[in-house]
């Protein structure tokens, strides 16, 4: 009953972001509203981590199998991505190596900025 419960808010959440979506005419996915909103009910309290850890950690743990429809989905339509396969491979490896050197740079920031305060 605690996993329902969890799974609950969490779909809750997520319908109120799809409803953003459909009111707001900003180009957002209505996930990123969902993110968000949760982020923003875990911090102010609103949400306790307690009413949604477990749901969430089964939710990460089955991620991967998530991924299998979008796979066949490529696999299915690999006639009309054979002519770009080239610059979408390009584009896929340095946006890649982008992200990872973004994420490196912010995060030795925020640890050299948590040394700095702690001492």
């Amino acid at each position: 009953m605690k996993y329902l419960k969890q799974f609950l808010i969490i779909l809750a959440i997520s319908l109120i972001g799809e409803i953003l979506k459909a009111v707001l005419p900003l180009p957002i996915p209505a996930s990123i509203y969902g993110m968000v909103l949760l982020f923003i009910a875990l911090l102010s309290g609103l949400i306790k981590l307690e009413q949604v850890r477990d749901t969430g950690k089964f939710l990460i743990e089955i991620m991967p199998v998530m991924f299998v429809p979008a796979g066949v989905g490529l696999m299915s339509s690999w006639g009309v991505l054979a002519p770009v396969l080239l610059p979408v491979s390009i584009i896929t490896v340095i946006t890649i190596f982008t992200v990872m050197g973004a994420t490196g740079v912010i995060s030795q920031f925020i640890i050299r900025r948590s040394k700095r305060e702690a001492k």
